[in-house]
């Protein structure tokens, strides 16, 4: 009987730092059992920045989440996010190689093999490689072993970062001495949580629109498609109302969370809204129509570079599931009007399933559920777990080394 392990999962974020512990009781019941959070310091656009600030941050959380557990953590799996991650499309195929056609273990692990077998530049290390479906003369097949067929084809969609950068992450968990046992893409863990399988098979985008970063996943045929990060996110219609109605960051916040919108509503151009509230001395009055214009017009750019990232990849008549927001951004009012408008799919805003409690079913928590459910679940939807687990081990290496 194998005993009761306690997982973390573990988001480092540009505005906050979350922390989930779970309980696994025999490999595959989850009790989500402590909860951690702290502002984020030293990290911007999901990378950390401050080596220091970020470290004492997350131990902050990850102190938090045990005391709330009234256990400690036997291991985390840890989310990646930020610019640096980039991927490509590799596939390759193979003969068939018995006398009678007949698809066999060695030929599937050969083209697995070849197709992973493309070299990385210098200085990044893979994340992920995430498979889709197998082809077998032509037609796409979810396992090849025993049929038959003359050509078995196999493709991933490989995602790496820079080292150096992943080595930050997983250090400040080391920190806190406790074992990293999986590198998970946000946008993945987002996905698993949010798209179910029936979204997957018919064509679905997840886009996790936080404060630094946008991470998004399109699948296809039930398969992840293609990743991508944009380092752009809430803090940047922050930035845009600072800049245009001259105003500092903290008060820009407030009108953000208060009046933005992903779409213009107010049509009255001279309607005013305070900054306040409470027209005490400091507070100031500013066009309505002005914030909504300011917000909106960056929620607009922000879905078209997705767009532009995805290139052909993307079609409204492959997504037949639309678009599932999500992230703390996503609540914006309106932001699913103008996901629908450039994308020219429908858009909802992202549901946690019914087991999830209700002060876990803020879109912020998202990522973090995935990672658990993830951690906890040896069916979980995703790709590759051997892939991420040799990066997390290379990492080991090279502090081991350093």
């Amino acid at each position: 009987m194998s005993r009761t392990k306690f997982i973390g999962a573990v988001e480092i974020g540009t505005s906050k730092v979350t922390v989930l512990i779970g309980e696994l009781t025999q490999g595959r019941t989850l009790h989500i059992i402590g909860v951690g959070e702290c502002q984020s310091r030293g990290v911007i656009k999901g990378a950390v920045a401050d080596f220091k600030a970020a470290s004492e941050a997350t131990h902050s959380a990850l102190m938090a989440a045990e005391q709330s557990a009234g256990t400690r953590i036997d291991e985390v799996y840890l989310a990646q996010t930020g610019g640096h991650l980039e991927g490509f499309y590799n596939e390759a195929a193979v003969n068939v190689s018995s006398a009678d056609n007949l698809v066999s273990s060695p030929d599937i692990d050969t083209v697995c093999r070849l197709a992973k077998a493309k070299n990385l530049p210098e200085g990044r290390m893979v994340v992920h490689h995430l498979r889709r479906p197998f082809r077998l003369d032509g037609r796409n097949v979810p396992d090849p072993e025993h049929l038959v067929g003359q050509r078995l084809e196999a493709g991933y969609w490989t995602v790496h970062g820079q080292e150096g950068k992943i080595a930050d992450n997983i250090h400040v968990i080391r920190g806190f001495n406790v074992r990293v046992a999986e590198l998970i893409l946000s946008s993945l863990a987002s996905g698993t949580m949010l798209a179910s399988a029936e979204d997957k098979q018919n064509g679905v985008l997840v886009i996790d629109v936080g404060a630094g970063t946008t991470d998004f996943v399109l699948y296809r045929d039930g398969c992840a498609q293609l990743t991508g990060v944009l380092p752009v996110g809430g803090v940047h219609l922050t930035n845009d109302l600072s800049l245009g109605l001259r105003v500092t960051e903290g008060q820009a916040e407030k009108l953000k969370l208060r009046f933005g919108r992903g779409t213009v509503v107010t049509k009255d151009r001279s309607e005013k809204v305070w900054l306040n509230g409470d027209f005490a001395i400091g507070d100031r009055q500013f066009p309505r129509h002005a914030i909504e214009q300011i917000t909106a017009a960056r929620t607009t750019e922000l879905f078209e570079v997705v767009r532009k990232k995805l290139g052909a990849a993307f079609s409204p008549e492959k997504t037949a599931a639309g678009i599932i927001l999500t992230g703390g951004t996503s609540k914006l009012p309106g932001i699913d009007e103008a996901a629908a408008r450039v994308f020219g799919v429908q858009a909802r805003l992202g549901e946690a399933p019914g087991w999830v409690a209700e002060n876990l079913r803020d879109p912020g928590f998202s990522s973090v559920l995935g990672l658990l459910q993830y951690g906890l679940s040896s069916r979980a939807d995703l790709a590759a777990p051997r892939a991420a687990s040799r990066a997390t081990g290379w990492v080991k290496k090279l502090f081991a080394t350093a």
